[in-house]
């Protein structure tokens, strides 16, 4: 019997200096889909992925710009998914986080493999070109991923108190903050250091914010509605809500990619608790590259005490015994997939 798989889409951030081959390591397989990809990126003046994976070298500055993390990321992601063994896994619904949203209307059918690219290398590429301001991470949990009392409220309260500040992504255990560079400015300097947080992100705009609205509309002007259908599986947004097949209106899809979802928080942790509660998968799915958004997945069902898991190492006591999370960036637990 298949298992029932929720498949979760990465976004930018994961491609980094460990991932540095990644194509070249697991997707050797793939070259008609990683061609497709190139001659894309050729035709719009841009390096090849290929090439970019097969740099000697990691570039901070070349590897984490938009332009060049989003076609990476996506190339790496829905290759991954293209790899998943339909035999073993029956894929119930498919969800994503951040620019992972993109990642995720392709691997639902709502986008085709070339217009996922368009879209995601669009959309990079104007944020790489365009986008002001930035991000800036930093966790409301302890190192056992227990929430500290009052923490989440004050951070969210440092967004009415501090001008052009906002919540960027709900990520599990930690919130993303976004906004213009002096106000992250401030933040920093408000934020009581926490082991490697605050952390501010490299190469990153202030994303899911008011902000980038003008990026909104460039991307409407850019991509147009024909390349958006129905999803072939169900797919959660950023809200939680769920698109299926045959309630979904294309337009709408559109209009909340390209609008709403660039503009206002992303809310990927009750994106996973939706997909869980309304799907009750028998795994979760974390493609590649990468594997740091394993942990928000986790501290997603812990928040949600699921199958009775409260802390971090009741999820990894879960883990070891009979994985539910299963990232496809680790290779042990690719291996299962």
């Amino acid at each position: 019997m298949r298992q029932k798989a929720l498949v979760i889409c990465p976004g930018r951030g994961t491609y980094n200096k460990d991932e540095l081959g990644y194509l070249r390591r697991y997707h050797a397989d793939k070259d008609y889909f990683i061609q497709m990809l190139d001659d894309y990126r050729t035709q719009q003046g841009q390096e090849p992925v290929s090439v970019l994976d097969a740099r000697g070298a990691y570039s901070l500055q070349d590897h984490t710009r938009g332009d060049n993390a989003s076609a990476l990321i996506y190339a790496c992601a829905y290759a991954d998914f293209l790899s998943i063994d339909r035999d073993k896994f029956d894929i119930v619904a498919v969800t994503g986080n951040s620019m992972g949203w993109y990642v995720a209307l392709a691997c639902a059918g709502v986008l085709s493999a070339n217009g996922g690219i368009q879209v995601v290398n669009t959309m990079g590429s104007l944020m790489h070109a365009h986008a002001l301001g930035g991000q800036v991470i930093y966790p409301f949990v302890e190192e056992n991923w227990q929430e500290i009392d009052g923490r989440k409220a004050e951070l969210i309260a440092l967004t009415q108190q501090i001008d052009d500040l906002y919540i960027s992504i709900e990520l599990g255990g930690m919130l993303v903050f976004a906004g213009a560079d002096a106000a992250l400015d401030v933040l920093m300097k408000r934020l009581e250091p926490q082991d490697r947080f605050p952390l501010r992100l490299p190469n990153h705009g202030a994303f899911h914010t008011k902000m980038m609205e003008p990026m909104a509309e460039k991307g409407r002007e850019a991509l147009k509605e024909a390349l958006f259908q129905n999803p072939a599986v169900p797919l959660i947004d950023g809200r939680g809500k769920i698109w299926t097949p045959y309630s979904t209106d294309a337009t709408e899809l559109y209009d909340y990619t390209l609008r709403h979802q660039v503009c206002n928080t992303y809310d990927f942790m009750r994106a996973v608790q939706v997909g869980v509660k309304e799907f009750a998968p028998d795994c979760l799915i974390v493609l590649g590259p990468g594997s740091t958004l394993g942990g928000a997945v986790a501290q997603s069902l812990l928040f949600m005490k699921w199958q009775g898991m409260e802390s971090k190492g009741d999820f990894i006591a879960r883990q070891n015994e009979n994985p539910f999370v299963i990232s496809m960036g680790v290779n042990e637990q690719r291996a299962l997939v």
